[in-house]
């Protein structure tokens, strides 16, 4: 019978559309896949190609809240025993935890199992539930160069695999990008990504409503948007004379990156990586309230390559976003290199790299 891969993975789809990309890899290669996720997870998991599903009970905790982190630490424990029965019955060769919390269960499981395992971490910063199971997993795996908060140890050891994508996103690195002409259109895509649509909504058509008319007119913008937001932002760009698709959700994300020549977003580790494989230059605006600046971090990896500029939160406003989408969508030559850097830190086989690592590992 064919190797059998638990999936831990949950909390948002950050964390579970790296390990749908995995676990697609490794159905290629003829494994086999069970899904540990929490009730939430399963939202996001509705396509997973798992031949099981492993129901685990987690829940995230406050900071400095007692109550809330035994609470916590107490319903990882129940999860944990949920998993070592499953395990129990279905024997699987190795455990791939992706963090957030409700990898945990899934991993302490495989631990008191003695079940080998991987962790991998998708941002430039060790999250808490990484932090916490990577010095006890078999092998560590690490989407950035870069691993804040990482022990010398367990930093020295990781293997920097990159970000599994999904294909239709891995096939825009063979896309070449092709910069604005002076005098036609313009495709600028903004996402929304972690926590960021309500910041993106309310200030991005302001800040295009204040870009020259003769740019303003070149413009097509796609925008995803809070549902309340749509409304004011449609208004404002009407009056602009900007050309504009605004919505809560793009399901095409992939065909929309195609076609941008910039794209503003987030700063979470799939959107970075997602904008590096295909090429884009961007503005990024990491997560304010983020504790250990994980965003923060993700952005300064792709800016330092030279394929982004990072507008931070605390110095953000309507004049100076105008003011830096004017600069670079006036300029198409620093396009042109902007998408070169933001390749150059790009993994496009991360997944192959990482079913490398499990494989590996697995016994």
């Amino acid at each position: 019978m064919s190797k059998l891969c638990v999936v831990a993975a949950g909390g948002t789809g950050g964390h579970l559309f790296p390990a749908q990309a995995l676990a697609e890899e490794l159905i290629r290669r003829g494994w086999r896949i069970a899904l540990a996720t929490d009730e939430r997870g399963a939202r996001y998991a509705a396509d997973f190609p798992a031949e099981r599903r492993i129901p685990l009970s987690a829940r995230t905790y406050t900071r400095g809240n007692p109550f809330s982190m035994i609470g916590a630490g107490l319903t990882a424990l129940r999860g944990a025993a949920q998993a070592r029965k499953a395990y129990a019955a279905i024997r699987p060769n190795v455990v791939v935890g992706f963090g957030g919390y409700p990898s945990a269960p899934g991993l302490l499981a495989a631990f008191a199992k003695k079940i080998p395992t991987v962790v991998h971490e998708q941002n430039a910063v060790l999250g808490g539930a990484n932090r916490r199971l990577a010095l006890r997993a078999t092998a560590v795996a690490c989407a950035f160069p870069a691993l804040g908060k990482a022990s010398p140890e367990l930093a020295a050891r990781a293997i920097v695999v990159g970000n599994p994508v999904r294909p239709e996103i891995r096939a825009l690195f063979d896309v070449p990008y092709e910069a604005p002409t002076n005098s036609g259109p313009v495709n600028l895509l903004i996402t929304g990504g972690s926590q960021g649509a309500r910041l993106l909504s309310e200030l991005m058509p302001a800040a295009i409503a204040l870009l020259p008319e003769d740019l303003r007119c070149r413009l097509h913008v796609q925008q995803q948007t809070r549902a309340e937001s749509i409304e004011m932002a449609r208004s404002i760009y009407a009056d602009a004379l900007v050309e504009a698709e605004t919505a809560p959700f793009f399901r095409d994300m992939a065909g929309r990156l195609k076609k941008a020549h910039l794209v503003v977003g987030r700063a979470g580790s799939g959107t970075v990586n997602e904008f590096a494989i295909a090429g884009k230059p961007a503005i990024l605006v990491p997560l304010g309230i983020a504790v250990d600046d994980d965003q923060g971090q993700n952005a300064k990896v792709m800016a330092d390559a030279g394929g982004a500029e990072v507008a931070r939160e605390a110095s953000l406003t309507v004049d100076s976003m105008a003011g830096a989408l004017n600069a670079l969508l006036s300029n198409p030559d620093r396009l042109v290199r902007m998408s070169a850097a933001a390749r150059s830190i790009a993994k496009p086989d991360a997944a192959q790299r990482l079913a490398d690592l499990v494989e590996k590992t697995a016994r």
